[in-house]
């Protein structure tokens, strides 16, 4: 089951985030305030960030992250899927369909495009992605940060 992120999910979905942020899936760990922030933005009342948490027999086993933006390349909003997390023993169970397809139903009006980023590495996300209907873009993301 997939259902919005609540207040009362903050400690479990702090708890996700650092384990996904240790994994091989990120190049590099961020500091737990960034999760804090990111908590206090999703519940915030219309902003721009939605958590969603992924349940297997009631249980939070995962998580998902998306953040809305115009895009002049799509003359619209387009929404980022900026983390996808399943625990080890939870993958393959059809979670990660199950988030798409929620993501792609419940989507606002004014989604045009939804937008995601992975590893190169990442062949099995890679994979899954495509079969879910997405395409790869030829960018390299450059960032800089302050």
């Amino acid at each position: 089951m997939i259902r919005k992120f609540e207040k009362k999910d903050r400690k479990i979905y702090m708890e996700m985030a650092r384990e996904f942020y240790h994994s091989d899936a990120v190049l590099e760990p961020v500091p737990d305030i960034h999760f804090e922030k990111t908590a206090e933005e999703a519940l915030r009342p219309g902003g721009f960030t939605k958590i969603y948490i992924l349940e297997y027999d009631n249980i939070p086993v995962g998580y998902g992250l998306t953040v809305k933006n115009f895009s002049q390349e799509t003359g619209g909003i387009q929404a980022w899927i900026e983390e996808i997390y399943i625990r080890e023993a939870y993958r393959s169970k059809g979670l990660g369909k199950e988030f798409f397809t929620y993501i792609e139903e419940n989507k606002e009006d004014d989604v045009i495009r939804l937008r995601l980023e992975v590893e190169e590495d990442n062949t099995r996300a890679i994979e899954f992605y495509k079969k879910m209907g997405y395409k790869e873009l030829e960018y390299i993301q450059m960032i800089k940060d302050f």
